[in-house]
């Protein structure tokens, strides 16, 4: 008779190889169900924040920004899909819990645009992006850059993902990388806060279609390859208040009809020309690999404070991992979560991490053990945090805390008054203030943060 110790590792093997071979099976209605709800979805918000825009239209715009210089700032920095204040009419990508204190800013930057530079092995773009919003001027990507993505050198006017572009920032200023700005340091971030941040990547990005062979190349039938197509024809209609509205970012590759015509669709639809083409996008950021390429040039310094809240839906029954049910969770949530924990690195190919099952619990979109701190290619200083209101924080050490929810939840939830989101934003705020001005007066002025 068979230990059951044996008999249970042949009924995991069994049950994965079942669920795989599922998987396989579904990919086209996947792909198909997944486009259908992420188009419904966009469809949706664009037109309530036409309502929105209607519905407010005689009303005057109140503003709680204040130019007290004894008030730090705060900058939340969206992620992927995201949007800030200039964009999508009276909505917030954030609820509306910025509108809650002074001095809290919502830049916009490119929703779909990347944080790293590949083909020059450099820090970019969207981290530029966050620069020029808050010290004002237009942005400039650099000649050389530009030239290599094949797009404009500079971008739009500012007049004063999410975590990884303030990691990005942050290092930028410490190697004082903007043309005309000698006297940048890295000391200007007094402290950056993470919610759910992909330090590490995803595997999501594999399950929406990023190739694990080549990390930058989209699977040809993929919910991403539907995605780029949607965005080409997007951006080529170059419809001005659909865009006055929402913005993917890529308006410095010029590919609108006006400039392009039609020759210019079809060069972008067969992956000759514009962000897809040059791999200038965000999601190859997103990948295992190619977070631990941005991570591999980033420093934790040892000045800034650092801390981040980790999302996690998943437990373990008998040896497996299956999704945790909560409030407010739809069964496509629960399906998000349980295709997760089923993903597994090729075995064809060498793994840039040690064992799939530290990568198996997730919140739907990232894997837990990316959101705690960088880790990969290197660990960076860390530390789990037990009892957060005894917390002593110290500089130059990622302090880290897991919640029991899915990942939309840190933005679906934050405007609502006394939940633990609308709390978490609230201790947030007040502790990265409290740094500030227990630090050094000097850094009021200079405080960014996520």
């Amino acid at each position: 008779m068979l230990p059951s110790s044996t008999i249970s590792h042949v009924g995991r093997c069994f049950f994965q190889k079942t669920i795989g071979l599922l998987v396989v099976i579904l990919q086209l209605p996947f792909v198909l169900v997944t486009s259908f709800i992420l188009s419904s979805y966009g469809a949706y918000m664009l037109a309530r924040a036409v309502i929105s825009d209607f519905s407010n239209e005689f009303e005057q715009p109140c503003s709680t920004q204040s130019m007290n210089p004894s008030i730090p700032p705060i900058v939340l920095v969206h992620g992927v899909l995201g949007f800030g204040e200039e964009k999508m009419g009276r909505l917030s990508n954030f609820t509306g819990v910025e509108k809650k204190y002074e001095k809290i800013f919502v830049p916009d930057l490119g929703s779909f645009t990347s944080i790293y530079d590949r083909q020059r092995n450099f820090l970019e773009y969207r981290a530029r992006q966050l620069f020029y919003y808050l010290k004002g001027g237009q942005v400039d990507y650099g000649e050389e850059h530009s030239r290599a993505c094949g797009h404009s050198q500079y971008g739009r006017v500012y007049k004063q993902a999410g975590a990884q572009v303030v990691r990005v920032l942050q290092q930028m200023l410490a190697d004082k990388a903007f043309k005309g700005h000698a006297n940048t340091s890295g000391n200007w971030v007094a402290s950056l806060t993470s919610l759910c941040g992909a330090f590490n990547g995803s595997t999501k990005a594999y399950i929406m279609g990023m190739k694990p062979e080549d990390w930058s190349r989209v699977k040809p039938i993929s919910v991403l390859q539907i995605c780029c197509l949607g965005i080409i024809l997007y951006d080529w209609l170059d419809i001005s208040w659909m865009k006055s509205y929402y913005n993917f970012g890529f308006d410095h590759f010029n590919i609108s009809w006006r400039k392009t015509g039609v020759r210019g669709l079809v060069d972008c639809l067969l992956g000759n020309a514009g962000p897809f083409a040059s791999g200038d996008w965000v999601l190859p950021d997103t990948t295992i690999p190619g977070s631990m390429h941005i991570n591999s040039q980033l420093t934790t310094f040892p000045n800034t404070f650092y801390f981040s809240y980790t999302a996690k839906l998943t437990k373990r029954v008998r040896g497996f991992i299956v999704p945790t049910s909560i409030p407010e969770m739809n069964p496509w949530f629960f399906f998000e979560v349980f295709l997760m924990s089923l993903w597994r690195y090729p075995t064809d190919l060498p793994p840039p991490y040690e064992g799939d099952e530290d990568w198996w619990d997730n919140d739907g979109v990232l894997n837990t053990i990316s959101m705690t701190h960088p880790s990969l290619p290197n660990e960076h200083p860390h530390q789990l945090v037990a009892d957060e209101l005894n917390l002593q924080p110290r500089p130059g050490i990622w302090c880290y805390k897991t919640m029991e929810a899915y990942h939309s939840q840190f933005l679906t939830n934050a405007g609502t008054e006394g939940n633990q989101f609308s709390q978490l934003y609230d201790t947030v705020f007040k502790r990265c203030r409290q740094l500030v001005i227990k630090k050094s007066p000097v850094m009021v002025l200079q405080d960014e943060d996520d």
